[in-house]
Parts: C-alpha cells; sequence; structure tokens
C-alpha cells in the first residue's frame, strides 16, 4: 500500500459515484469495456475517452437513456465488441427503468441498485442476468454505486494469494466469495477499506521500469 499513495482519493471518487466526472454514462461504458480482459490503461481508458470525446462532449449521448439506445454499429469506430455494447446497453436501460420507477437521476439509479444488490446470488440479479455480464463487471458496478467492496479477477487473485501465503494466515482466495470475503477480513485488520486493497493489486503492477501507480498517476487523476 505504500507504493500507491494517492490512491485513496480515487477510491473516494469511486464510492461517490464521481469517477469520470461523475458520468454515469462513462462508468457504464467503463465497465462493459473492462468487462473483455484487455488492458485497462493502454486499451479501455482510451477508448471511453475516445467514447466521451465522439458522444458524449457533443451530447449525441448525455443520458443512461441515450446510452440504452445506442445502435452498436453507431459506435464500431470507438470500440468493436459485440458483447461489451450489449452489456452497456443492458446496463443502461435497468438503470434507466430503475430511476423512471423511482423518480432518480442516473447516479442515483446506479447507486439505488448498487445499495440493493449482493454479491450472494449476484447470477439472479437483473444486472447479472445481463448476458455479458460475470461477476468482476457486477463487482465493478457495485464499486461505482458506492459499495465498498473488491473485484474477484485474475490480477486482484494472484496479489492476494501472495500475500496470503507470505503472511501463513491460510485465508481461502480459490472461490470469488472467498476471495473477496478475505479481502474483507484483511481490511478489518490493515485498516484499508477493500476498494483499496483491490485497487492496489493492480496499481502496483510493475509497466517497464515504472509501477502502474506511478505510471499512470496522472491518468488515475482524471478518471
Amino acid at each position: 500500500m505504500s507504493r500507491t499513495t494517492g490512491l485513496s482519493e480515487h477510491c473516494d471518487r469511486c464510492l461517490e459515484t464521481r469517477r469520470w466526472g461523475g458520468s454515469v454514462v462513462l462508468m457504464v461504458v467503463d465497465a462493459a469495456f473492462t468487462s473483455i480482459g484487455l488492458n485497462y490503461f493502454t486499451a479501455v481508458v482510451p477508448a471511453v475517452v475516445k467514447f466521451e470525446k465522439e458522444f458524449v462532449a457533443d451530447s449525441k449521448i448525455r443520458t443512461l437513456r441515450d446510452l440504452s439506445m445506442l445502435e452498436p454499429y453507431a459506435a464500431q469506430a470507438v470500440w468493436r465488441n459485440a458483447r461489451s455494447w450489449r452489456v452497456a446497453t443492458g446496463v443502461a436501460a435497468y438503470l434507466d427503468d430503475l430511476a423512471g420507477a423511482g423518480g432518480l437521476d442516473d447516479r442515483g439509479a446506479l447507486r439505488s441498485w448498487a445499495a440493493s444488490s449482493r454479491l450472494e446470488g449476484w447470477r439472479e440479479n437483473p444486472i447479472g442476468r445481463i448476458k455479458g455480464v460475470g461477476v468482476t463487471t457486477f463487482q465493478y458496478l457495485r464499486m461505482m454505486g458506492g459499495i465498498d467492496t473488491a473485484m474477484p479477477d485474475k490480477i486482484v487473485r494472484r496479489v492476494i494469494r501472495q500475500i496470503v501465503d507470505e503472511s501463513g494466515a491460510g485465508m481461502p482466495v480459490d472461490g470469488d466469495m472467498e476471495l473477496v470475503n478475505t479481502i474483507e477480513y484483511m481490511a478489518g485488520l490493515s485498516g484499508y477499506r477493500p476498494v483499496e486493497i483491490c485497487w492496489m493489486t493492480w496499481m502496483v503492477q510493475s509497466e517497464g521500469s515504472m509501477v502502474r501507480m506511478e505510471k499512470y498517476r496522472d491518468l488515475l487523476d482524471r478518471i
């Protein structure tokens, strides 16, 4: 954690649903692009920035309702993966319906959904049932909706397993639920939040001669 100075502020924005300048549209697009496992900083973030410039900046897409009606062919120049667009439009459509039913804005809809969602039984959740949404995407959306938790992806699992092995604690990390529970237990012992431990595992990875926290510090402040 000492190698990720400044990460706490980013995690604050995440839990406050203020990433990407507070644009829930961009948060959903971010989660959808991230869902196929490409490098976040070199592939996903530039594509989200391009989407923002081409569709959000000129108000073609301002709301989740607008995003839900996007025809994927119209945005092929930004991102070609059809699965990602199914996730983006599906999540946007559900959250827009939730907003309409509850008299909420987009941010309120994401936070309302996150507050009522649970990792247990995530596949039965309306967003968990959307084709292309896996447990990692589900957890990522919950985090951006204000839930202090973690994503059970392969990098998180590898780093947490190393920490557990070196400590001799013997905590389980193989199952998705086990991994998230172990991170939450570690958070209780350390005083760090689960979301911070989760982001730490990605940001201490090396790219070239630098860890990502140093290499992408300015970019992290932007998103």
